[in-house]
């Protein structure tokens, strides 16, 4: 997802604020493939799911309350409004 101005494209970036580990009902644990505190960049947004490509280096679609959206760069985001 990004926001067009009229000096160019801001590109939507989120802090991955979940667990690297998730229990699960049956008893086990799953690993996610993104790593807390990271930014990534998001591809899209689908039904309101983020896609991004995690630490497999594939792209999957991530539930979007795990994020903050954050601006890497304040001069990018100044510069484009």
């Amino acid at each position: 997802m990004s926001s067009k101005s009229r000096l160019g494209v801001i590109k939507l970036k989120v802090k991955y604020i979940g667990k690297r580990e998730v229990d699960v009902p049956n008893s086990y644990r799953i690993f996610i493939d993104l790593l807390p505190g990271k930014v990534y960049e998001v591809l899209s947004v689908e039904d309101g799911w983020y896609r991004l490509i995690d630490e497999s280096e594939e792209d999957y679609l991530y539930p979007p309350e795990n994020f903050e959206e954050v601006a890497e760069d304040v001069e990018e985001v100044r510069h484009a409004v």
